[in-house]
């Protein structure tokens, strides 16, 4: 499905970042794996799957993303087909600790919608009229809001969605295709762990189970093929009809 594709996945040294990539070079595509510290993990994951190479950045760095894609495209000979958004944090803002509540609205806007626009910005931009596929990683908190101390990752994510569709509304007739997929609970180091919290997240989801990895990076390397091209701008639930629009 991506034969000659070369793909930008960013976070990639783990997690469902680490599960795209993976499906994405079976699918033929060359990969470039983004990791900030994680550098064991990610030269594990490039070596095992022939990628063309890893890039460290720290998106939380004003600038990151931007020299990000400079160092990508390099690794790419200077061309990259696609992106898969997939890099982001998960803070709390309580509102009784206005230190808390300030650098963790700061701190999540930074990584999940500045550094991922910003790396929209320049493929669009180097794109021009030969297009490319874009997938983010949001979340469905985007829509239905999280727990009480985390409103800034719910309005992070929701800003990337809006960000996305703004992007697909403006691009699609240069052939620039952009998805967003919209998760619950994922089986990564972000879900829950205890035995209470477990049961609870798993309780409110139909399917009685929360995703695995694999699932959101098969999704992920389908819209990147290109093959169903009139559904840029759409957002995919994956969520186990947790949350269902």
């Amino acid at each position: 499905m991506l034969e000659g594709k070369t793909v930008l996945v960013t976070g990639a040294s783990r997690g469902v970042g680490k599960e795209t990539a993976r499906a994405c070079a079976k699918a033929g595509a060359k990969v470039i794996i983004h990791f900030n510290v994680n550098q064991d993990e990610a030269i594990a994951l490039a070596k095992d799957i022939g990628a063309l190479g890893c890039a460290a950045a720290d998106l939380s760095k004003p600038g990151a993303a931007d020299r990000l894609w400079l160092q990508a495209k390099t690794m790419a000979d200077g061309k990259i087909d696609a992106l898969v958004n997939n890099a982001g944090i998960y803070r709390a803002t309580p509102l009784h600790d206005a230190q808390a509540w300030k650098q963790g609205w700061a701190d999540q806007f930074q990584v999940n919608v500045l550094a991922p626009c910003e790396l929209m910005r320049n493929a669009i931009n180097d794109w021009g009229a030969s297009g490319g596929s874009i997938v983010n990683i949001a979340s469905r908190a985007a829509y239905r809001g999280d727990g009480p101390d985390h409103a800034g990752y719910a309005a992070s994510k929701g800003a990337l969605v809006a960000a996305a569709k703004t992007f697909a509304r403006a691009n699609a007739h240069r052939n620039v295709l952009i998805y967003t997929l919209t998760p619950g609970w994922i089986e990564t180091d972000m879900a829950p762990a205890r035995v209470e919290a477990r049961a609870a997240a798993v309780a409110e989801i139909p399917l009685g189970r929360v995703a695995q990895p694999q699932e959101i990076a098969a999704m992920a390397t389908f819209l990147l093929s290109g093959q169903c091209g009139s559904a840029t701008g759409s957002v995919i639930d994956i969520n186990g009809a947790s949350y269902v629009r």
